[in-house]
């Protein structure tokens, strides 16, 4: 099976694939995030894989950000690539949305 393929039925409640597969997934999401929201005034972060920074605005220098975004990687794909609902996910609790910026990554997703 492909590694999109094996994501694809990981996704769907099927067998994690390698941590490497999921590693790559998350890094390629999370610069594609960046990529279409460039900015450093919410940082993204999906441990113990990766974490970006994006959004347009002020930025933080020191200590924890004021917006932050915080989920696994399971959840973050399945935002990533429109399996999952923003709305649902921070209502559920799956995903962290904190300060007055967070939220703006939910009208980003899906990535694909």
């Amino acid at each position: 099976m492909s590694e999109p393929d094996l994501l694809d039925a990981w996704l769907a409640g099927g067998a994690a694939p390698p941590r490497s597969v999921i590693k790559e997934a998350v890094k390629e999401s999370l610069a594609a995030l960046a990529e279409r929201a460039p900015g450093r005034s919410v940082e993204v972060r999906i441990p113990p894989y990766a974490a970006v920074q994006c959004i347009e605005g002020p930025r933080h220098t020191r200590g924890t950000p004021p917006n932050i975004v915080e989920t696994d990687a399971r959840t973050w794909l399945a935002l990533a690539t429109g399996g999952l609902n923003w709305t649902d996910a921070v209502r559920s609790g799956t995903v962290s949305a904190s300060g007055s910026r967070a939220p703006e990554v939910g009208a980003l997703l899906p990535l694909r």
